[in-house]
């Protein structure tokens, strides 16, 4: 317990890099989102600025907390921090709409050296590959099994740079899959809405077999939390069945809810009314 002689409460980091790029995408944010006030209030209320910040903190409280400090010595701990930067923090910034003020906030002349790359085809189809629901689906996917794989898991306790990366690949790809289920402003699919049921039932399904594994597999699968220090009651195993059961009733909860959600909005009038609209627009 050297490593918390303070208490765990106090065991706050302050991780350089990531600080720097949460304070420059907060305030590119809020410099376009004050600047748009002006013609697209509308669009972009309060709350929605709200959603932005809090999903900042999120990860800011993934990454600097006692959760970042305690994942060395408990399973449960990193998959906590796990979920907030696959479940809260991108859902939260999805819901922000954070494409166009994230644009409007950049400086005018880095937005004049950046023109030819947004004009460009290649950018427009890569972009275009990234929100279709197949591709957002699979990345996330691929991504939450493949880093919890007990030699990829075990490689990101060794590495810091691995386990940045993982961070990473978690939140991107994150964003990408939530991007799909929220829609958030400008943009528009073709797809039914329907459609995003079975997209997030079948993530569940892949978020329950990867639950199930931790939680009943009957032996520890990630060596190094069986030879950490131990800091609490919990066994290495008990360590992690609980780490299983966390990821599973707290993803799931995540993603029943926007299907209950998403049910009722569809089968009210207007949603009837929107989707046999855009039925109509996709077949034309």
């Amino acid at each position: 317990m050297d490593e918390f002689p303070h208490g765990i409460l106090a065991a706050w980091s302050f991780p350089v890099w990531p600080a720097i790029g949460l304070l420059i995408a907060g305030a590119l944010y809020l410099r376009g989102w004050r600047a748009l006030q002006r013609t697209r209030a509308r669009d972009l209320p309060v709350w929605r600025a709200v959603c932005s910040f809090a999903g900042l903190v999120a990860i800011w409280i993934a990454l600097a907390s006692p959760i970042d400090a305690l994942d060395d010595y408990l399973l449960s701990a990193h998959m906590l921090q796990h979920f907030i930067l696959m479940s809260i923090a991108p859902p939260l910034l999805v819901l922000g709409a954070p494409l166009v003020p994230m644009l409007r906030g950049l400086p005018r002349w880095l937005i004049r050296g950046l023109r030819p790359v947004f004009a460009s085809r290649g950018v427009h189809k890569v972009a275009h590959g990234l929100a279709r629901p197949v591709v957002a689906w699979l990345a996330m996917n691929i991504a939450y099994l493949g880093w919890h794989v007990p030699q990829a898991f075990e490689l990101t306790l060794r590495s810091e740079g691995w386990h940045n990366t993982e961070h990473m690949c978690f939140l991107f790809t994150s964003i990408a899959f939530w991007w799909v289920v929220v829609e958030p402003w400008p943009s528009r699919t073709a797809w039914s809405r329907w459609m995003v049921i079975p997209y997030l039932l079948t993530a569940d399904v892949v978020n329950t077999i990867l639950s199930a594994v931790l939680t009943f597999s009957g032996k520890v699968l990630y060596p190094s939390y069986a030879a950490a220090e131990r800091i609490s009651t919990l066994t290495p195993l008990k360590d992690q069945v609980l780490a299983g059961a966390e990821m599973w009733v707290l993803n799931s909860i995540v993603f029943l809810v926007p299907v209950a959600v998403l049910v009722v909005k569809l089968l009210s009038p207007r949603g009837l009314r929107e989707d046999a609209a855009l039925t109509n627009y996709a077949g034309s």
